[in-house]
């Protein structure tokens, strides 16, 4: 305990960067041992100069990837998701280089098996000592230790967001000391909580030497917010602000970009609109379109078509305009499931509709009737995930009920999405169930990627094995 206490003065995080990058290139050079254990049995093959030059561009190449300025950055409230998907990008990128520069320098004694453990063993180095860093870090915290101390300016709802935020997790290493407002306000926050007015922080920063200041005023402060400024340039506080923005939007994420030197907010992060998402996003769509079209089409279709065919007279194929992305409508394909009727367009299926065939329901109820949409993917009218396209009637109606609700028309629409592995799906009964889906389609867009993607079609399928309550 004694060595932990003595670790706490000092700033460690600040060198955080720099021993990274020598515990990585120790782990990356125990894989390139460890995997050629795994292929050979032995380590002779490693002394070839082919081996030798390609271990030592592979050290170089994820040095240059660490000295990034996001690689490695020390964020105390980063969650182990965030730190995985950044860990997976990085290790791509390298195999990607160390792939061209292989084939560029026609070295062909360099073994693929031997590369393949290779990356297998340094991602689990490199995740299990990230996770054994945050375990130790939390333990250290625990033990009362690497703590910043921290106040809130602004008794109200965003400074109590952001006490809860900072509280919620030991491994963030913060504690809190209390707020500080306007003697006899009325405010959300625990009156306990309060240790002081705005004439009494200068006090009790010099007193506590306390790390972190967080400013939760309205703009109209800002005489109180400069001497808060000047309050912590003369004593060494780190100041940080939580800007007032959702008094006007109810945006979760928010996107900061610079103008040359002005700054402007957007109210959502859109990870679809780089173009190198779009680019994944767009060939995983076509290389999957693909593969059911030429996999499963063949010999489904027919009996599908035969069974249609058999239990009611119509067309095989339904076929509805739908609003799509940036609102502009397309033909959506399905299965027909229903008995030709004059409501199709205009009227949602209903538990028990009368309307729907037998066939009809099992295709239903197993999301079988989606297939076609399969095409739309391919043709480029919809995505595999995404918002679910609504029938333009449907569309214009919630677009006037729901202010937010165009947003989801941002994403090309989905066959499957957020809001239906989550539950949303099916019959909208009640307003309530159509803000609840736009919500979950929203945050899809906010917070979009392969990942995430992958997520939703495994749910998707464990879903249609489950059977889905709403399906119908």
């Amino acid at each position: 305990m004694k060595i932990l206490q003595q670790l706490s003065h000092y700033r460690i995080s600040r060198y955080f960067k720099l021993l990274f990058v020598v515990v990585d290139v120790i782990l990356l050079n125990l894989a390139t041992v460890l995997s050629a254990l795994a292929r050979f049995g032995s380590l002779d093959k490693l002394l070839s100069k082919e081996e030798r030059t390609v271990s030592l561009l592979a050290a170089l190449v994820w040095i240059a990837l660490l000295l990034q300025s996001d690689s490695n950055r020390s964020i105390r409230i980063e969650p182990i998701e965030s730190i995985l998907w950044r860990t997976i990008k990085k290790i791509s990128i390298h195999a990607a280089l160390i792939s061209v520069s292989v084939v560029y320098l026609k070295y062909g004694d360099i073994s693929r098996l031997r590369m393949v453990y290779f990356y297998l063993i340094f991602f689990g180095l490199l995740m299990f000592t990230r996770f054994f860093s945050m375990k130790l870090l939390k333990y250290i915290r625990s033990k009362g230790y690497n703590f910043k101390t921290f106040i809130i300016v602004g008794a109200n709802e965003s400074g109590e967001r952001i006490r809860k935020v900072l509280g919620k997790d030991l491994t963030y290493g913060y504690r809190f000391l209390g707020f500080f407002d306007k003697k006899n306000i009325e405010t959300i926050v625990d009156p306990a909580l309060i240790i002081g007015q705005f004439d009494e922080v200068e006090n009790f920063v010099i007193d506590k030497k306390i790390d972190e200041m967080y400013v939760a005023l309205h703009i109209e402060n800002i005489e109180i917010i400069n001497e808060l400024i000047r309050i912590c340039e003369q004593n060494m506080v780190r100041i940080k602000f939580i800007p007032d923005f959702q008094l006007y939007t109810k945006a979760s994420r928010v996107e900061v970009t610079f103008y040359e030197n002005t700054p402007v907010l957007m109210f959502r992060t859109e990870p679809m609109e780089f173009a190198s998402n779009r680019v994944i996003k767009k060939i995983f769509d076509v290389c999957f379109s693909s593969l059911v079209i030429l996999l499963i089409f063949p010999w489904l279709f027919p009996i599908i078509m035969i069974i249609i065919k058999l239990e009611s007279p119509g067309p095989i194929f339904f076929k509805q305009k739908r609003s799509g992305r940036d609102n502009r409508t397309f033909t959506c394909l399905k299965f027909r499931s229903m008995h030709v009727n004059v409501l199709a367009h205009n009227k949602q299926a209903e538990k028990g509709d009368a309307r729907i065939t037998k066939f009809g329901a099992f295709i239903r109820k197993t999301s079988i009737d989606e297939l076609p949409q399969f095409f739309n993917v391919f043709w480029g009218d919809m995505s595999v995930v995404g918002p679910r396209p609504h029938m333009v009637k449907l569309a214009k109606e919630y677009s006037d009920l729901i202010s937010n609700y165009l947003v989801r028309q941002y994403a090309k629409p989905g066959i499957t999405g957020w809001a239906q592995v989550n539950g949303y799906r099916g019959e909208t009964k009640v307003l309530s169930d159509m803000e609840n889906r736009v919500e979950y389609d929203i945050w899809y867009i906010e917070n979009w990627s392969f990942l995430l993607d992958m997520r939703i079609i495994a749910k998707t399928v464990i879903n249609i094995f489950k059977g889905e309550e709403n399906a119908y």
